[in-house]
């Protein structure tokens, strides 16, 4: 509910960054306490532009019990550093600029992110899913969620490397 709640404003100007909007957002509290763990705060609100791929509380909870916990530990803090970075593209890419990549690709784009993986992007029943580097794929529930720095697409998976 609260995604098409955000996704509802989404047709405004915004005046928000990536962190900002996601710090408003009742279901990426996980995902908002790991950036702030990572120290990632001040990089994801600078001026970017960047695309997150932003998995929600939901997402989270399907990692194996104490994941989360565990990662937001100070001596983890660079493997979660590195899962955050993976969920990030250096750009703006809106929803149309992904499916455009997947189709002039065949089906199948690749993504570089942040963290120096790739991710790939497929069109599955009208949907795009993200998949990750173990073949895990994560769909898009909530797309071109704009921001002055860039775009958020939530995603129900969280993504690894």
């Amino acid at each position: 509910m609260s995604c098409l709640l955000v996704l509802s404003i989404s047709g405004f100007a915004q005046t928000k960054n990536i962190v900002e909007t996601a710090v408003g957002s009742e279901v990426h509290t996980t995902l908002v306490a790991a950036v702030k763990a990572a120290d990632l705060v001040g990089v994801l609100s600078s001026d970017g532009p960047f695309t997150v791929f932003a998995p929600t509380n939901m997402a989270f909870a399907k990692l194996p019990e104490g994941t989360v916990e565990s990662l937001l530990k100070a001596e983890n803090i660079e493997t979660l550093k590195s899962i955050l970075t993976y969920h990030v593209v250096a750009g703006k890419f809106m929803a149309a600029d992904v499916i455009g990549l997947i189709n002039k690709n065949n089906g199948k784009a690749m993504i570089p992110t942040v963290n120096g993986g790739n991710l790939i992007a497929t069109l599955n029943a009208g949907s795009v899913y993200i998949t990750d580097a173990n073949g895990n794929s994560a769909k898009v529930i909530a797309a071109d969620l704009d921001n002055t720095n860039g775009a958020i697409h939530v995603v129900d998976t969280v993504l690894l490397p």
